[in-house]
């Protein structure tokens, strides 16, 4: 059976597949998300007349990097290139963008991921339990959005200094909202409001740290969207080399552990703030960065398969912020020689995505990457999720002038370098793993006994690869019981 689903419960899920009866909900499966091609006709036709973010059952079809956001239905993976009158270097830098999935981001991927198979499997009782989403932003919102149209209540924790935007669109979706103590990086505190809700049977805590359903929805899904759109740019000479990921959750930076199986020799770096360089020298710290978490390695993280980290300051990002999105910012960037039509669009890109753009640059400097090389990256959310930093940033500092701009791009973007990039040694990945240990083993329960067994590749091949396959299977015995397919 499943090493994530402890049980089926055909009651339960009798109940809960009558519930969606009554609603008119089909689950989409992993191979859907993965290839909406195989999405029926059916859904399809009902898609035309739904928004992106309606809390519709239809849109759980739109859990796909390939929503066609002009016609409502399904094409290729969204993604932006980056020019190189941006970033400066020789290498092409390309991101997944996330904008055009419900709710703005590509954590409601990852959410469902942790809440469907628990759900069709009958673990999760939506009449009588909680769905707990801790969080550092995105991730409590996309679970919030699959419970509202799943029929389940949520519960959504995230720092009190998180933008306003979250916390106002969660209480709109009918979300129970807990603010905990701090910014990004205090994660642990959120774990102690966990702790403090297990108590009550009723709440089911889908901690994404931990929750093997969050990689595997990115190994599953964002994976082979990064490899498609490296199939139509690639000529004879490309070589795909490097996969950049805010490590955060640890669930988007799996779509490397995908990507090499079938690129060996690509780099998977992992990104996380300079003011909180839990990776790269085991420190700690509050920062800017919203939503990539910090101060731990989280327990889904297959640390083995990570090559490098790079540390990116988080005022280059939240500069880069306004360039990129002030009039003044776009003057400059074409002035520089950047496309029109690409200066318009930067605004696919919230302040992690940045901070990708960033750690890619590194990257390609640290390694002398060449106009052959294809560094993917991720672009988990908009600019739109973070107004109101920009106006933050507008009252402190005054209005974005010419001269800002000039000062940002020469000091943000060109003036990059491979400061607080490493390039990590065997024993290097060895000491991050040994991390877990003091947070998973000592703090939340965890065994010794997984801790020295996730160190071996086969462990998260298996999980990776055939729990999907049961989770598929459990979603299509739910839906043939639903009886609407």
């Amino acid at each position: 059976m499943s090493r994530i689903i402890k049980t089926v419960d055909p009651e339960v899920r009798k109940r809960t597949a009558a519930r969606c009866r009554e609603r008119g909900i089909v689950i989409p499966t992993f191979r859907q998300m993965r290839d909406p091609g195989l999405v029926p006709e059916s859904v399809k036709a009902k898609l035309k007349g739904v928004g992106l973010w309606d809390v519709n059952p239809a849109n759980l079809f739109r859990i796909t990097w390939k929503n066609d956001h002009e016609t409502g239905l399904f094409g290729g993976p969204n993604y932006l290139e980056i020019p190189r009158e941006i970033t400066g270097i020789k290498a092409r830098v390309v991101g997944l963008v996330g904008k055009y999935f419900p709710t703005g981001a590509h954590k409601v991927g990852a959410a469902f991921g942790c809440l469907v198979p628990r759900l069709v499997s009958g673990e999760f009782d939506p009449e009588k339990h909680k769905a707990v989403w801790p969080s550092t932003g995105n991730y409590c919102r996309g679970g919030a959005f699959d419970s509202a149209i799943l029929g389940c209540h949520a519960v959504a924790i995230l720092p009190q200094e998180m933008s306003q935007e979250r916390f106002d669109w969660l209480k709109e979706i009918g979300a129970e909202v807990i603010a905990t103590p701090g910014c990004e990086s205090n994660v642990k505190e959120i774990y102690d409001k966990c702790w403090e809700l297990k108590a009550d049977p009723a709440n089911v805590i889908f901690n994404q740290f931990d929750e093997f359903g969050n990689p595997l929805w990115h190994y599953n899904v964002t994976g082979p969207a990064v490899e498609e759109v490296y199939a139509g740019m690639r000529t004879p000479k490309t070589r795909l080399a490097a996969w950049v990921s805010a490590t955060g959750s640890a669930g988007t930076i799996a779509a490397g552990d995908y990507l090499k199986t079938l690129f060996p020799g690509m780099k998977t770096v992992a990104t996380e703030a300079l003011q909180c360089p839990t990776l790269l020298m085991n420190g700690f710290g509050g920062h800017r960065i919203e939503g990539i978490g910090d101060k731990h390695v989280p327990w889904v993280h297959n640390v083995r398969n990570t090559d490098a980290v790079a540390a990116v300051d988080d005022e280059d990002c939240m500069r880069l912020l306004r360039l990129f999105n002030e009039p003044a910012g776009r003057e400059l960037l074409v002035s520089a020689g950047a496309p029109q039509a690409s200066v318009e669009k930067l605004d696919l890109l919230g302040i992690s995505c940045i901070c990708n753009v960033l750690a890619a640059i590194k990257a390609a400097k640290y390694w002398e990457l060449d106009e052959n090389d294809v560094i993917m990256t991720v672009f988990t959310d908009s600019a739109e999720m973070y107004l109101s930093r920009l106006a933050e940033l507008n009252e402190a500092r005054g209005p974005f002038t010419g001269i800002d701009a000039a000062r940002t791009f020469t000091g943000s973007l060109e003036r990059q370098s491979v400061d607080y990039f490493k390039e990590l040694t065997y024993t290097d990945r060895k000491a991050i793993h040994n991390l877990k240990y003091y947070t998973w083993v000592e703090q939340q329960g965890k065994t010794y006994e997984e801790i020295q067994a996730q160190w071996n590749p086969e462990y998260w091949r298996e999980l990776f690869e055939e729990e999907v396959v049961i989770f598929d299977r459990l979603i299509d015995e739910f839906n043939a019981e639903v009886g609407l397919a």
